[in-house]
């Protein structure tokens, strides 16, 4: 375990008090918040949780470039900044109800050059996409999650791969949350995935 990942619904619960409570286990902070607003606001957001000094923040791309930038511009030097791309929850037939062309792949190319080209670290994608944006964007920051082991049920997660194919793929982060967390035996779940690295 390389960091720890606390989303919108731990930061809604336990806000800058559970941050800092968590912080002292020692390992970084990927506070996985997917800010999308207005460019203000999201740079507001950015700047009232810096002291919380989190490694990595999300945002959606789909707030354009503008908000990225103001996100960005507002992180301050030491946290990565990354764009969520599609939600591994979606698929081509969420695209179309959505009303955006083409498949779930084409759009998280779309907004990944939209990410790089707005000047953050990198993206969140699924491991489907890691690969092409990988060579697409070679110094990118690729947080990869939905990541379930070969044996694992897919939940939610409708583009999943297991973490060894993102890792093969190009990803810098896996995330790898359910089947671990509601595992039996969290620390040998954990151990078991390391393990297919």
């Amino acid at each position: 375990v390389g960091g720890l990942k606390l989303g919108l619904e731990f930061f809604c619960a336990h806000g800058h008090h559970g941050v800092h409570e968590m912080a002292k286990v020692g390992l970084p902070i990927f506070l996985d918040l997917k800010l999308h607003d207005i460019p203000n606001t999201v740079a507001g957001a950015m700047q009232s949780i810096h002291v919380l000094e989190p490694a990595i923040v999300t945002v959606h791309a789909s707030g354009g470039r503008a908000m990225m930038e103001d996100a960005k511009a507002a992180a301050g030097e030491h946290c990565k900044v990354v764009a969520v791309t599609v939600l591994t929850s979606l698929d081509d037939a969420d695209m179309g109800a959505m009303g955006i062309g083409g498949s779930a792949y084409d759009q998280a190319l779309r907004l990944a050059d939209l990410a790089q080209e707005a000047g953050l670290d990198g993206i969140v994608c699924s491991g489907h996409e890691v690969g092409a944006i990988h060579k697409r964007w070679k110094n990118g920051y690729f947080v990869v999650p939905g990541l379930r082991p070969a044996d694992g049920k897919l939940g939610d997660q409708k583009r999943s791969v297991t973490p060894r194919a993102a890792r093969d793929a190009g990803a810098s982060v896996l995330v790898i949350g359910r089947p671990i967390t509601r595992a039996e035996d969290p620390v040998a779940a954990a151990r078991a995935i390391e393990g297919t690295l």
